[in-house]
């Protein structure tokens, strides 16, 4: 049996985080809306990555809502440290990357929102909560959105 919260299934996201003009990319599952007026969401970010260095000089990121064809990519965004490969080149290498909104994001994704921080907060743990208004978005499609239990039953994760 898994453990409680393992047997959820909530989408799969990746955080695009930017460094002067340099993009990283993680996996974040750990993702949820907080506030419909204003839209606010909440991301948990591990101290020990790119993603949580970026965001330590840029206040702002786009959230990905990845599509089931993205699947393949999760063992670049979420098993390698951008701290030791750059991932937009080998991203660029696969022609994996489009703008949005003057960003480089991954192409494909189901949607794109555009995030502002508004707080962060550092209770505990391995991962720090940020808090973001949605200053622009789009969905590019309804269908086919990665789930956390689709990485389970490829073999990806757990």
């Amino acid at each position: 049996m898994k453990r409680p919260w393992n047997i959820v299934n909530m989408p799969v996201y990746s955080l695009a985080t930017y460094n002067e003009d340099e993009v990283n990319m993680n996996i974040c599952t750990y993702v949820s809306a907080v506030s419909m007026k204003p839209k606010l969401f909440m991301v948990a970010i591990d101290y020990q990555t790119k993603t949580f260095e970026n965001l330590e000089q840029s206040d702002t990121a786009i959230l990905q809502v990845l599509h089931e064809d993205q699947a393949s990519l999760i063992k670049l965004l979420g098993k390698k440290s951008g701290k030791k490969i750059n991932k937009a080149n080998k991203l660029r290498d696969k022609n994996q990357l489009i703008e949005w909104s003057g960003h480089e994001v991954l192409e494909g994704a189901c949607g794109y929102l555009f995030l502002q921080m508004e707080a962060r907060s550092n209770i505990s743990g391995d991962h720090e909560l940020f808090y973001f208004s949605v200053t622009k978005s789009t969905t590019k499609s309804e269908e086919g959105i990665l789930m956390f239990r689709d990485l389970i039953r490829q073999g990806i994760i757990l």
